[in-house]
């Protein structure tokens, strides 16, 4: 659903979940408490109970509430943030900064190319399709600490790169001059060769590791929009992710 300035609004029990989340942060309801009954809160919102339902759904996959049947919704003990999480969409600008880094200046490079079958799979377009390749050598004490490659069909961005130079953020200047919004990613670690050249970029001193990871971002409809490869040197950056027993629905 979306507003008339054509801004996505959110669904009903997205708003019931905010709010209850936003309660639990004030210390309305604490960890170990149970929420009121189902029909209780339902009307309290003026909402369905299956509209209800689908909001303690949502709290439920975000970790804030277990439901335990027959007895209630109980609110969780909320878990440490983890730095670096791989379940959290994190620009490399706030990654260096949460390196204790301070970035000096970018090398990049721009040129347009025929897509090759392999990125043409990924990013769900015909082999040989105009691309547009960029690539970027991130520099933060006077050292190459991150090398990243990204690559879009050229009928998305035009000639966003050709018209203005690009400063900070990739996805921000997607979202600002090409009307592109990264939402989710696929994405895959990957510990490339030394021999891998665009690896050695990176590799500064001996014990130097160098982390790939590879990554196809999707819009707010889910298409592909961008296959992007991003070097990371290992002795600087350490990606975590939290795990969680299947059966959450």
């Amino acid at each position: 659903m979306y507003r008339g300035d054509g801004v996505k609004q959110k669904s009903a029990y997205q708003l019931i979940s905010d709010k209850i989340l936003e309660d639990i942060q004030k210390g309305i309801y604490r960890p170990g408490e149970r929420l009121p009954a189902e029909l209780e809160m339902a009307k309290r919102f003026d909402v369905s109970r299956e509209t209800f339902r689908s909001a303690i759904r949502l709290l439920e996959k975000r970790g804030v509430v277990v439901v335990k049947h027959g007895v209630g919704t109980f609110i969780t003990k909320m878990l440490p943030t983890i730095p670096s999480s791989l379940e959290i969409l994190t620009k490399i600008s706030d990654l260096i900064k949460m390196a204790g880094l301070i970035e000096d200046e970018r090398k990049d490079f721009s040129k347009t190319i025929d897509c090759p079958p392999d990125w043409a799979q990924k990013l769900a377009i015909p082999t040989g399709t105009p691309i547009s390749f960029h690539q970027r050598i991130r520099i933060a004490n006077n050292e190459p600490v991150v090398l990243s490659q990204n690559i879009m069909a050229k009928s998305l961005i035009g000639e966003a790169f050709e018209k203005k130079e690009l400063y900070g953020s990739l996805t921000e200047f997607l979202e600002k001059e090409c009307n592109i919004t990264i939402l989710t990613s696929d994405s895959e670690l990957i510990v490339p060769l030394h021999t891998d050249k665009l690896c050695q970029k990176l590799l500064v001193y001996p014990e130097t590791t160098v982390l790939l990871m590879e990554q196809i971002h999707y819009n707010e409809l889910n298409e592909p929009v961008m296959y992007s490869r991003d070097y990371f040197r290992n002795d600087i950056f350490q990606f975590k992710l939290r795990r969680t027993k299947r059966g959450i629905e």
